[in-house]
């Protein structure tokens, strides 16, 4: 669950992008995913080093044995099957429960969680737009309204003549 749940937030990948991954596709070394995307687009994503870490261990636990079905997918369900897309909302509103968070909060949030600390902490939009593999610009343009307005709040309370 860690693995699947730090890969998210790490990549801000789309959850069928995250149980389309195999194994092949991570290069632990290299630090990057090729990730297919909508339309069947490929494009490659850095993963940070607590998300390779994570998945190091999950797959060194991962059972090895002749009955799993899908060996080269990187996520397996107990039977040894992909995950489903139903299966990962599955284990992440097991966390939130855990956590006692209140309010809406999916697999998508870490994606908007992940561009929206990128462009707080400097990133350029185009980049943002390229490691979500959004197709236009203005789809991640929705992101620099949630940055903006921590701007003008920033502003109004440090600023002497906000």
């Amino acid at each position: 669950d860690r693995a699947l749940l730090e890969i998210l937030y790490s990549t801000g990948i789309r959850v069928s992008e995250l149980v389309g991954l195999d194994i092949q596709d991570v290069d632990f070394i290299g630090g990057v995913a090729k990730i297919r995307g909508k339309g069947k687009k490929e494009r490659l994503v850095p993963i940070g080093d607590t998300a390779l870490r994570a998945a190091k261990g999950y797959l060194d636990k991962r059972p090895d044995e002749p009955a799993m079905r899908n060996k080269a997918a990187l996520f397996l369900n107990k039977n040894g099957g992909r995950l489903t897309d139903g299966s990962v909302r599955s284990i992440v509103d097991k966390y939130i429960r855990i956590a006692s968070i209140r309010g809406r909060v999916s697999p998508h949030t870490l994606r908007h969680s992940f561009a929206t600390h990128l462009l707080d902490r400097g990133a350029d939009l185009r980049a943002v737009q390229e490691l979500l593999g959004h197709a236009n610009l203005s789809t991640t343009q929705i992101y620099t309204h949630v940055t903006t307005g921590r701007l003008k709040s920033a502003y109004d309370k440090a600023h002497p003549r906000a």
